[in-house]
């Protein structure tokens, strides 16, 4: 006779035991269910998640929307360190790609100083471009109403922000700019000044080809990396790491017009359109520098 493995009891379970018995069943289920929660709230809160909702929002227009594609502006937000209880000062932002995503990440917690144009400057362009950003921020107070604006425009106005208040300074795509005007070994001091020690530089800018030597007004709109590691670090700034983030191998940087050949510019108007666009936009260096802590 083969006896069965499970001996029925000899008893009937009493409501007390059989209590006992339900809690140890579930107890052993419980903490991985809470654990899975736990996690499934930190990936629906992490920061990517938080910045990736502001660069795809529809508060930004559908052709800003559609340039997240070339800037990469979450990886790139997330390689310089952005936190939403930093302060953030932005160079010349222009019309405020960036600051529709920034300004609302640091809003309840940070600070954002959008570092303008000159606001009393006779070149048009400044003023059309500070019309429009004054405009944006005006339009949409719920996330932009603690943006702080001051002023760029060396050598007289530098102000960007407080000295040493500064948790991260960036700038995207303004070097060869500052260049132009002789005036990048300023505009980097500025930035030195208005970080806190240990602070970070963040720097976008239109790789140029190291075979070419660099000139020094960069009239293509390119620049060596190496040249502006050198600019930085001329001014006291460690280089501490480098994104390829925004690189892009297709950019050949030897175009009629200059960088602003390719789009979103594209200056040769129909002449090779789809050549142009088919390389989209430029290569770009991003870097990332530390004011060493005192």
């Amino acid at each position: 006779m083969i006896r069965p493995l499970i001996r029925p009891l000899s008893r009937p379970m009493t409501r007390k035991t059989l209590a006992c018995v339900v809690i140890l069943f579930l107890a052993g289920f419980l903490p991985a269910t809470a654990a899975n929660d736990a996690t499934a709230r930190d990936q629906a809160s992490s920061p990517e998640a938080d910045y990736r909702t502001y660069a795809e929002g529809e508060h930004r227009s559908a052709a800003n929307r559609a340039r997240n594609a070339y800037r990469h502006p979450v990886e790139t937000l997330l390689f310089f360190g952005l936190k939403p209880d930093m302060t953030v000062v932005e160079l010349w932002p222009g019309a405020g790609w960036y600051t529709e995503i920034i300004a609302p990440i640091v809003r309840d917690r940070g600070a954002y100083y959008a570092a303008g144009f000159d606001q009393e400057s006779a070149i048009a362009y400044f003023g059309r471009v500070n019309r429009a950003f004054a405009e944006k921020l005006a339009a949409r107070p719920d996330l932009y109403g603690h943006v702080k604006v001051t002023e760029l425009a060396p050598p007289e106005k530098l102000d960007i922000a407080p000295p040493g208040s500064a948790d991260l300074v960036l700038t995207f795509r303004n070097l060869h700019n500052w260049m132009a005007r002789g005036q990048a070994e300023t505009v980097l001091r500025a930035a030195y000044r208005a970080l806190k020690p240990g602070g970070v530089l963040g720097l976008v800018e239109h790789r140029g080809n190291p075979a070419v030597e660099q000139d020094p007004k960069a009239a293509s709109g390119y620049v060596n990396e190496d040249y502006a590691i050198a600019l930085a670090e001329a001014v006291g700034f460690e280089l501490v790491a480098k994104s390829e983030v925004n690189a892009n191998p297709r950019d050949t940087k030897d175009y009629e017009m200059g960088v602003w050949t390719l789009p979103p510019t594209l200056r040769l108007g129909d002449k090779d359109r789809e050549k142009y666009l088919a390389i989209g936009e430029s290569d770009r260096m991003t870097l990332k520098f530390v004011k060493p802590a005192e």
